[in-house]
This record gives structure tokens, C-alpha cells and sequence, in this order.
């Protein structure tokens, strides 16, 4: 397994804004220090470079582990996962009209909405608290 340094694990940290790459969750408005995730898995061959590094809260890199690929629920078609490094969130995504939502735009969203569980129930309610006090959707 290979290392990820507390210098580079930072950078990372900072360039997401403190937030879930994949759900746009908050490190601060959740309480929990989130993972620096490999997105192409060290399993798959992949490195341990900025590149391919971001930043997952504990569900959705739990969720994602090795995975690099999931179904698109409107085709049944495999599709990769959204790339953070490749690929724009909000040409992937968007929120539903009242901020609970993960809706996914493309097949890699559709796929990456269903295989990280982006609106599992925990998810959606702690959204309607952080939409409450006018925390969430995170601006783009």
C-alpha cells in the first residue's frame, strides 16, 4: 500500500475545498476529517500522485473501494465512474430542486450516483439540516 504524505494528503485537501469530490459533502459541516482516495485504485494500477487523488468522505470511498466502474441505472450499460481530475461535477450532476439529490446528468453520473450511494438515506437527511440553515447546495 502505498503512502500518502501529509504534504501531498493537504494539497489534496485544500484543492477540493474541503469537500467530498464525488456527493459535495463538507468535511466541516459533517464533523469528520475525510479520505484522500486513490480513484484509480493502487489495485488497478494506479499511482499515488496528485492526479489521481481526491478527497471522498467515509461513505463514498467505502462505497467506491476498487471499484472504477458501475451500471448506469437508465441504460443497464456499464459505464466508468466520474473521474474528479478528468471531469466537471456540474456537467455530471446537479441537485434536485430542493438540495436532498444527487441527480446524475451522464451515464458515468447515473453510474457514479448508484454504485457510491450518493442519496442513501443518512445522506439526504443530514442535507435537509445543512439546506435548513442555508449550508447546502454547495455553490458551484
Amino acid at each position: 500500500m502505498s503512502r500518502v504524505s501529509d504534504s501531498l494528503r493537504q494539497a489534496v485537501r485544500t484543492r477540493a475545498g474541503f469537500r467530498c469530490e464525488y456527493c459535495q459533502a463538507s468535511e466541516w459541516l459533517t464533523g469528520q476529517r475525510f479520505h484522500v482516495d486513490h480513484i484509480i485504485p493502487l489495485a488497478e494500477g494506479g499511482l499515488t500522485t496528485e492526479d489521481n487523488l481526491c478527497l471522498a468522505c467515509p461513505m463514498c470511498n467505502g462505497s467506491k473501494l476498487h471499484r472504477v466502474e458501475g451500471i448506469d441505472a437508465e441504460t443497464g450499460l456499464r459505464s466508468s465512474l466520474f473521474h474528479p481530475r478528468r471531469q466537471v461535477w456540474a456537467e455530471h450532476f446537479k441537485w434536485s430542486e430542493d438540495g436532498l439529490t444527487v441527480v446524475g446528468l451522464t451515464p458515468s453520473g447515473r453510474a457514479t450516483v448508484e454504485t457510491l450511494r450518493l442519496n442513501h438515506q443518512l445522506a439526504r437527511e443530514a442535507r435537509s439540516v445543512w439546506v435548513s440553515v442555508h449550508r447546502h447546495p454547495p455553490k458551484s
